[in-house]
This record gives structure tokens, C-alpha cells and sequence, in this order.
């Protein structure tokens, strides 16, 4: 038995070492060893103090730099991979902001829809921000560049629209959905939480529908993979967030159930 407890640490320990050699470029996508576990208690990192009452979104870079939006606030808080108190704070024009991403030269993306109609961008150690494009659908609940420096925004309205950052004039386009509320293989009712993997293809978290959605580079037609009785996932209650880790494994934020 000690033999093969010790074969089987080794084994785990050398797909650790390989996996984390093979690190996605467009996002932080861990690589886990399949004998990865989560300690079912965990430890508080921030609280109201910091965070506000109503936090927005959580967004790790690949460096383990830690953003929260602080809607309370008006803010973004940021830790660096080790740090306990915060280590810078973005404001500055923002109300009420939700959806947040980071690129890997360190920009950050704010939504500052609700009364700005608006994504902010700041440049790594910039004070200042600039805006990216305008918006009349409120919120960007989720924000999302994938590798082609296209930026994707979730909206309550019942769609995401997608805006190329390497062409002027900030046109966008409609990935998915649309202003119709439905349950469809074509429409969302409340879109939260978006990723889009290395093949362009866009995850939804689909929330007034209680599913997760997929859909392939350049279809308007999603299919379901989680959630409202598909054949061999689980039932969601109010999904507000999804991301793919390296192998492409969903992890889901379940709001009104309190699970991922």
C-alpha cells in the first residue's frame, strides 16, 4: 500500500510539472492534475471593507493578481499574487461597474454601462481612462477579449455584442442573442458571465434560462451543455458566471443555489 501511495503521489506530481508547462497565451486557464482537490472551508480574502457590500466580478490574471469590481464603490481593487491589502485601486468616472477583464500587458476593461453607457480601458499604472466604445444596453455584466482582440459584453437586454479593438470606429456586432427574452437555441433571457475559448467559441451563462450556453465561432444558434435538463449535466438555478479551465472543464457560479 506505501508503494503504491508513493506511485501514485509521483504520478500526480509529474502531470502537475507537465501541465503547468502548457499554459494557455490568451487567458489564466489552470492546468490541474487530475488529483486536485478543494478544502470545503475556505478562507475569507476580502470583505465589505474592501469589496463593498455588492462585489461584482472576480478576475485573476495569469500572474495570480487578483481584480474585484466594488460596486459600492465605484471602484476596482487589485492585489498582487501574494498580497494581502490591496495594492492598487482604479476609479475614476465609473457607476455601479460589473464586468471586468485584464489583458496580459495589464490594460484593464470596466463596464461602466448603467448610467455611462460605456467601457472604460486604463493602461497598466494609468490614472486615467479612455473610453473603449458606447453602449445603450445598461450593464456589460460580463466582459471577455479573446485571442483576436475582440471584446465580447454580456447585456441584460437579452444579448451579447462583440467590438473588434483593432479596427476604428468600435462597430459592433451581435454574437449572441438578441432583444427578445427567450429559451430558444437562438435567444438568452438575462446573459451574465461569457468566456470564449482559444477556438472562438463563446460560453453563456444563460441566467433567467438556467443553462449554460455554447455558441461556435460565427453561429447564432447555441446549444445547451449545462443546465434545464440536459442529458447528463445537473440542474442551475440563476447562473451568473462560467470559465474553461486548459482542459476545458466548466466551472459554473450557481448565485441563487450559493455553489460552483
Amino acid at each position: 500500500m506505501m508503494i503504491l501511495s508513493i506511485i501514485y503521489f509521483y504520478l500526480c506530481l509529474y502531470i502537475s510539472l507537465v501541465n503547468s508547462q502548457n499554459s494557455s497565451v490568451s487567458v489564466n486557464r489552470p492546468k490541474f492534475s487530475p488529483c486536485a482537490t478543494w478544502n470545503a472551508n475556505a478562507t475569507t480574502f476580502a470583505n465589505s471593507t474592501t469589496i463593498g457590500t455588492n462585489p461584482g466580478v472576480v478576475f485573476v490574471d495569469r500572474n495570480n493578481t487578483i481584480y474585484v469590481t466594488d460596486r459600492t464603490s465605484y471602484r476596482v481593487q487589485v492585489w498582487q499574487n501574494g498580497q494581502n491589502n490591496v495594492t492598487r485601486t482604479v476609479s475614476g468616472g465609473l457607476n455601479d461597474p460589473i464586468g471586468l477583464f485584464v489583458l496580459n500587458n495589464g490594460d484593464i476593461y470596466v463596464d461602466n454601462g448603467v448610467a455611462n453607457y460605456q467601457i472604460n480601458k486604463w493602461m497598466i499604472n494609468s490614472t486615467n481612462s479612455t473610453v473603449v466604445t458606447y453602449l445603450s444596453g445598461g450593464h456589460c455584466y460580463g466582459l471577455f477579449i479573446d485571442i483576436n482582440q475582440t471584446l465580447y459584453c454580456s447585456l441584460k437586454i437579452n444579448q451579447v455584442l462583440k467590438i473588434s479593438l483593432n479596427s476604428t470606429g468600435n462597430m459592433t456586432q451581435l454574437a449572441a442573442g438578441n432583444s427578445t427574452p427567450g429559451n430558444t437555441t437562438y435567444l438568452l433571457n438575462w446573459p451574465r458571465g461569457i468566456f470564449v475559448d482559444i477556438n472562438l467559441d463563446l460560453y453563456v451563462a444563460d441566467g433567467g434560462n438556467n443553462r449554460i450556453q455554447k455558441f461556435s465561432y460565427g453561429q447564432l444558434n447555441g446549444i445547451t451543455i449545462a443546465g434545464s435538463g440536459t442529458t447528463g449535466t445537473f440542474d442551475l438555478n440563476g447562473p451568473s458566471d462560467v470559465v474553461l479551465d486548459a482542459d476545458g472543464y466548466l466551472f459554473i457560479v450557481d448565485e441563487n443555489m450559493n455553489v460552483v
